[in-house]
């Protein structure tokens, strides 16, 4: 989209007119927090989970909201009617902010820095939930507090950038033998007696909204979930894999490494969660 309308602090402007100044710390520290809400006809999905999360995110780097989170949804409505944004999502970014020169420790007047955008794409009708991801496993290096959502993302950047760069579509991160979860999404497999298997919650990998979604709606449909470590190896032996993200909702994993996932085609319990979480968005933006 050309010309988009973006929002920083506190007002509506042209995409090439929007400045950060160079002394903010989002760009000189990766001190700021993010999160990205899907848009489904023209409605934001989950927006309350990423609120939410947002709001811990804050709370555990000592960051300020500038604005309540009932005014962030106002103005990430008000961007959607400004591009008359359909289908697609929003970015939301908030740094500590920028007071005098760079120096290590948290100035105490810094005025945060809040920024979003929207990014209009197709989400329900994607070529790669229909034909399925092929993923690499690597060693995961990011730090230790993958639970808040910062911006310091050269860890995972690096990670799909390798992965791109050896025929494969993304990476799914590894760390003392088990997986964690993929380079920007959460990670999972199907055993052979249709058990959905997912790692559990603590702070190496991220808290995903989705993801929460996808158990909710397991257990609705009496769908059995295990939380639970699993190898690189019981993956790649597995019935099927997938992945989830707040933009992908479900995607099917058909290859890991050099083996095939199942008959390397897109399974049916990654179609059939991908299918649900989807009615439900829909019916929440109906």
């Amino acid at each position: 989209m050309l010309n988009r309308i973006v929002y920083i602090n506190g007002e509506y402007i042209n995409e090439h007119d929007a400045k950060v100044s160079i002394f903010d710390r989002g760009f000189l520290f990766a001190d700021a927090v993010y999160e990205v809400t899907a848009v489904i006809n023209g409605k934001l999905v989950d927006n309350e989970g990423h609120m939410a999360r947002l709001t811990r995110s804050c709370h555990e780097l000592q960051l300020t909201l500038p604005v309540n989170v009932d005014e962030i949804e106002h103005i990430q409505n008000e961007l959607i009617r400004l591009n008359q944004i359909t289908e697609g999502g929003i970015y939301l970014q908030l740094t500590r902010g920028s007071a005098g020169d760079r120096d290590f420790g948290f100035p105490e007047d810094a005025q945060p820095t809040l920024v979003m955008f929207t990014q209009s794409r197709s989400l329900l009708d994607s070529p790669k939930a229909k034909e399925g991801l092929k993923v690499m496993t690597m060693e995961d290096i990011r730090w230790h507090r993958r639970d808040i959502k910062t911006t310091q993302l050269l860890a995972s950047a690096l990670a799909k950038q390798t992965a791109h760069d050896q025929g494969f579509d993304d990476a799914w991160l590894t760390e003392n033998g088990y997986i964690t979860e993929g380079s920007s999404n959460n990670a999972y497999i199907v055993t052979a007696d249709n058990t959905v298997v997912t790692r559990p919650l603590s702070n190496d990998i991220l808290h995903g909204i989705t993801r929460a979604a996808l158990m909710k709606l397991a257990d609705e449909q009496q769908i059995k979930v295990e939380e639970r470590l699993f190898t690189p190896e019981e993956a790649m032996s597995a019935k099927e894999a997938f992945i989830s993200s707040a933009t992908t909702f479900v995607y099917p994993v058909v290859k890991i490494n050099d083996k095939v996932i199942g008959n390397g085609k897109p399974g049916p319990m990654a179609q059939r969660l991908r299918d649900i979480y989807i009615e439900l968005a829909i019916k929440q933006t109906s």
